[in-house]
């Protein structure tokens, strides 16, 4: 690693030693089966740390999971929950809210030929039941989003020797993150794809860069920060760890690689000129995300008053998937990104990872994505 102006090598960060990992580079935990067990593992092996969205999960599959992964690396990995897991009116529907909030979704289920789904029992798994799987489950880092687990919950996990890692979208985000003593902290910028994990204001009110962001937080909190946020290459990391940064995370980059869970037509559109065009909206999941635009987006981020909280809206969007999927029709389905997809070169996360750690190695080793 080349020498900062400290005299440390820039792998030598206190992420770096908290975590327990080679290098300074963080995988974005991905929801909704874009995770994959392969994937962080990968990350994981090669020195980074893979992580896995588990917030979809069961109980049961957490547990799962963990005895996966432990079998596919014997390096550090992160499972990441939602802590906020639905929203004011997000928790059941009376059977009239239940039919009407169908009829919204009608047109799409009849043009895919996908029957009405039955009004369920539970519309996703409480955070409750997921954390006491997860500390159960003892893996390595626990990382979070939307929101502080209680006090009782970080004291188990220090107790148990795992790592926390907490997700800010503000300052006051960070400041709370810091004062309950997670360990460490990321900056997630507006460039970033997926969720906005916003907790303590509108997400709309919270969308500030990842580096006024970073450098905001990094100067302010004692827990070590990770930036987040339009990072796709070396030179992003880099960046981050010049404006206080301890860590870089990517996510898009690591969403694009054929080790994901993303389709073959997602992983292709992030490559394809629908990159440059991505939007903030509350279309898919009743929370703001960024993803690329697509009919789905423009036809209901306008109708987002109508729409019921999440997790409900995410719910019925979801029984549409498959059959979106099976016929093609990515014009129906969410497709995350960042902004720095444009500029995406790397398939596979074994080359994404040789390439970051060669560019941290040798600044001058980027080659920026013409066309």
């Amino acid at each position: 690693m080349s020498e900062t102006g400290s005299g440390k090598r820039s792998s030598e960060t206190e992420a770096v030693r908290r975590l327990g990992v080679r290098y300074p580079i963080i995988q974005g935990p991905f929801g909704g089966g874009l995770s994959t067990a392969r994937l962080a593992a990968t990350v994981s092996n090669l020195g980074g740390l893979g992580s896995y969205g588990a917030y979809t999960l069961p109980p049961d599959e957490i547990l799962r999971l963990t005895k996966e992964l432990r079998s596919l690396t014997s390096n550090p990995f992160a499972l990441n929950l939602w802590v906020s897991d639905h929203d004011p009116g997000g928790l059941d529907l009376s059977p009239a809210e239940f039919d009407r909030v169908y009829a919204l979704f009608e047109p799409y289920y009849r043009e895919l030929g996908v029957e009405k789904p039955a009004r369920p029992e539970r519309y996703a798994w409480r955070f409750e039941e997921q954390v006491d799987a997860l500390l159960e489950a003892r893996p390595p880092v626990f990382s979070f989003v939307f929101g502080v687990p209680s006090a009782s919950i970080l004291a188990e996990c220090r107790k148990r020797g795992i790592a926390t890692i907490g997700a800010a979208t503000s300052l006051a985000e960070a400041q709370a993150l810091d004062s309950a003593g997670v360990d460490l902290i990321v900056a997630t910028g507006f460039e970033a794809g997926g969720h906005r994990p916003s907790f303590l204001a509108r997400a709309e009110d919270s969308l500030m860069g990842a580096f006024a962001l970073t450098q905001l937080v990094a100067d302010r909190v004692k827990a070590p920060v990770i930036s987040a946020g339009g990072i796709g290459d070396g030179r992003g990391i880099r960046a981050a760890l010049t404006l206080g940064a301890q860590a870089g995370q990517l996510g898009t980059a690591f969403l694009a690689c054929e080790e994901s869970g993303a389709t073959p037509e997602h992983r292709a559109a992030l490559f394809s000129q629908k990159a440059q065009h991505t939007a903030l909206t509350r279309a898919f999941s009743g929370r703001l995300a960024r993803g690329l635009r697509n009919r789905w987006s423009d036809e209901m981020g306008p109708r987002a008053a109508e729409l019921p909280p999440f997790p409900i809206q995410g719910w019925f969007a979801s029984k549409l998937r498959p059959a979106a999927m099976k016929a093609g029709r990515t014009d129906l389905i969410s497709l995350w990104s960042g902004q720095i997809a444009p500029n995406l070169r790397h398939r596979t996360a074994t080359d994404l990872m040789a390439s970051l750690v060669r560019e941290l190695e040798s600044p001058g080793e980027t080659q920026p994505r013409g066309g």
